[in-house]
């Protein structure tokens, strides 16, 4: 699991409940399972979509991918992660999201990563702003905060657009111990909600 965002928030013992239970329940999200390794496989395999992103399993396996898929789930029944999956036409893997929670400080993070083929058609923008509106709505989150590799230009582009306030970099670790320099960013629902109503 990757670092909480640097605004520090305390939930209520009520609120941080109410998370877990969005959580674990994820309404309107396709949970990853172990019929979905097989495509999340092959959409990693490619560098194009998963070497920008530090926290995927390394190498991308069968096995790596089936153990974050199980890993994943058994932090969605404590209520801190959802690795959900989306499809193309033809019903196969064309992307994932994985939405990490830290219910006791009402914040999350999201990461995701769409098949080559499919970006560039204004639906990953789409999407990142659906995923951003159902964590504060569903999940109840009071914050995001994301990353980016300081040369994911196209992330920072449609980070910036959400309405993330760039906050300077911190230092992301991978699974395997490697750290990288990441451009930072944090939302706050507030912000959110009044950049919607306007």
């Amino acid at each position: 699991m990757s670092a909480p965002p640097k605004t520090v928030l305390t939930a209520t013992p009520d609120e941080e409940a109410a998370i877990r239970d969005a959580v674990r329940r994820a309404e309107g999200r396709t949970v990853a399972g172990p019929e979905h390794v097989a495509g999340l496989q092959a959409l990693l395999a490619d560098p194009a979509v998963s070497d920008p992103i530090y926290d995927l399993p390394r190498p991308i396996t069968f096995d790596n991918v089936a153990l974050w898929v199980a890993d994943s789930e058994a932090l969605r029944q404590e209520g801190r992660c959802i690795l959900s999956v989306s499809f193309d036409e033809a019903g196969a893997v064309g992307g994932y999201s994985r939405i990490t929670v830290w219910p006791e400080r009402a914040s999350g993070e999201l990461a995701g990563a769409r098949r080559a083929d499919l970006q560039n058609s204004g639906q990953g923008a789409r999407g990142v702003a659906q995923s951003i509106a159902w964590m504060f709505e569903v999940l109840g989150l009071r914050l995001i905060g994301l990353t980016a590799a300081v040369d994911n230009i196209r992330s920072a582009k449609a980070i910036d657009a959400a309405g993330f306030k760039r906050m300077g970099e911190v230092e992301s670790v991978r699974p395997d111990g490697a750290t990288r320099r990441s451009l930072y960013w944090e939302l706050t629902r507030s912000d959110w909600e009044l950049r919607h109503r306007l």
